[in-house]
């Protein structure tokens, strides 16, 4: 291990984070601390070190841990989504109260995970940190006072989720085989065509299935409209933001690996075109707004793709950049379901009729989510999109690129759909749940709508850290 002190110190926060929150789970009987009020804090703890250590690098563990610029700024993301997630599940009106410390730990475990899944530079490493942050997803997805949906949730991931391990397992092995190590940096100066090495083609592919089923993309994505609708909305927040940073970060150091004229680069660049599609066009007739989210990631995961066919640092960078505007975006929107179903229920579309009158500041927090879903200006979103789409032009993909400018068309009509529910309608057929905390929820929310508007209007401090990363794993 190459020890660097600083290194050390601030990648054992998180770890002092995790374990703190075992001890008190096993004590809480005895020493009745209510770790839902300070988990929150402690994660924005988690931001500011990993803010302050962007600028670390070393590596530790014989190589199988790095501490670089990707790995820092996706720690950055985690931690700050983290933060959003635990704030918004302290108000959890579905969750027992006996199961409470429980849910908490394993949401501190899962996003621990992904961090050490942000710096794992070997393929075991990889799939461990994967496993982690995955098996806490397990225990906590059936948690909805019993709700026979939620129940179905947890089962659907468990089982749609061994199969994809099963499949990156099953790659690993074509990959030791053939090309005899399982570091990334090894693994970069080989070829990866299907001339050369066919049996490494199917094995790198069989393994990014496992992250392609974390991220959602087609055919990974069946797993992912039943679990957030039965999931709490809560736990659907997490679900759909975190998990789709450790995916990210993990495809991005793969797809270094990757030229624009490989079969691999042009199989990836075929899905991301069918999902972007499949997912715009399923949201178009659904009225659950869990499920218009539900597609919605499937549609973004293929944006996502976008820019890591062209193999270029600028690419990385742009899928980068729009992983981390991805997690605000839905942080933002769910953040808006979970106040306004202050009872815990699914949300359908006419639900949000006359939002504007009961809540202003949520209908203008969903508001701007929707505009960044869509990517208009001048929010994150449109950055996003722009970043992506510049990547891909005039690197042989300019055909994906116009699929993905149709599609953000054809996605205006659902994310629109919601904002005109919530400006242009009649109240609900149903009285609302009454809020307990409006000052909480408009407080925050907010603070959401800004962040999605700062990462829109003045993105060019976020990108540059997301370029220099990927300019750092190119040779």
């Amino acid at each position: 291990m190459d020890f660097r002190p600083d290194i050390v110190i601030s990648e054992s926060f998180q770890f002092l984070l995790v374990a703190a929150c075992f001890l008190q789970s096993l004590l809480y009987k005895v020493m009745p601390i209510r770790l839902q009020r300070w988990l929150p804090w402690a994660a924005g703890a988690g931001v500011v070190v990993s803010f302050l250590c962007l600028g670390h690098r070393g590596s530790m563990f014989h190589g199988t841990y790095q501490v670089d610029q990707l790995s820092q700024f996706f720690k950055v993301a985690v931690a700050a989504g983290f933060f959003f997630a635990s704030l918004n599940a302290t108000r959890q009106a579905t969750l027992p109260q006996d199961k409470r410390h429980d849910y908490f730990m394993f949401m501190a475990l899962s996003a621990w995970g992904l961090m050490i899944m942000s710096s794992a530079v070997e393929l075991i490493t990889i799939y461990l940190a994967l496993e982690l942050s995955s098996y806490s997803l397990y225990a906590i997805l059936p948690l909805r006072s019993k709700d026979r949906q939620a129940a179905e949730a947890g089962i659907k991931y468990i089982l749609f989720g061994a199969v994809a391990t099963a499949l990156a397992l099953y790659g690993f092995s074509y990959i030791l085989a053939t090309q005899h190590t399982s570091f990334l940096g090894t693994l970069s100066i080989h070829t990866w065509s299907w001339a050369d090495s066919p049996l490494a083609v199917v094995g790198l592919t069989l393994f990014m299935g496992g992250m392609l089923y974390k991220l959602a993309l087609f055919p990974f994505h069946f797993w992912a409209l039943d679990v957030y609708q039965g999931a709490s909305n809560e736990t659907a927040a997490f679900v759909a933001t975190l998990p789709k940073l450790g995916a990210a970060v993990v495809l991005i150091r793969l797809g270094a690996l990757l030229t624009p004229d490989l079969e691999i680069t042009h199989f990836l660049a075929v899905l991301a075109a069918v999902s972007m599609t499949w997912g715009n066009l399923g949201a178009l007739v659904q009225k659950d707004v869990k499920r218009i989210l539900g597609y919605s990631t499937v549609a973004h995961a293929g944006y996502l793709m976008v820019g890591l066919v062209p193999g270029t640092a600028q690419g990385l960078a742009a899928a980068g950049f729009y992983a981390l505007v991805y997690v605000v975006m839905n942080l933002t929107c769910f953040w808006v379901l979970s106040r306004v179903a202050a009872d815990g229920r699914n949300l359908s579309l006419d639900d949000l009729n006359g939002l504007h009158k009961r809540a202003p500041a949520l209908a203008l927090t969903l508001a701007v989510g929707a505009f960044a879903l869509v990517g208009l200006p001048p929010t994150g979103g449109f950055m996003g999109k722009l970043f992506l789409f510049t990547a891909a032009w005039g690197h042989g993909y300019d055909w994906l690129v116009i699929i993905a400018a149709l599609n953000a068309a054809v996605s205006i009509y659902y994310y629109l759909g919601l904002v005109r529910h919530a400006y242009t309608q009649d109240e609900p057929p149903r009285p609302p749940a009454p809020q307990p905390e409006p000052r909480f929820s408009a407080i925050w929310g907010v603070v959401l709508a800004l962040i999605l508007l700062a990462l829109g209007i003045v993105p060019g401090p976020v990108f540059n850290l997301a370029l220099q990363a990927g300019q750092s794993l190119l040779p």
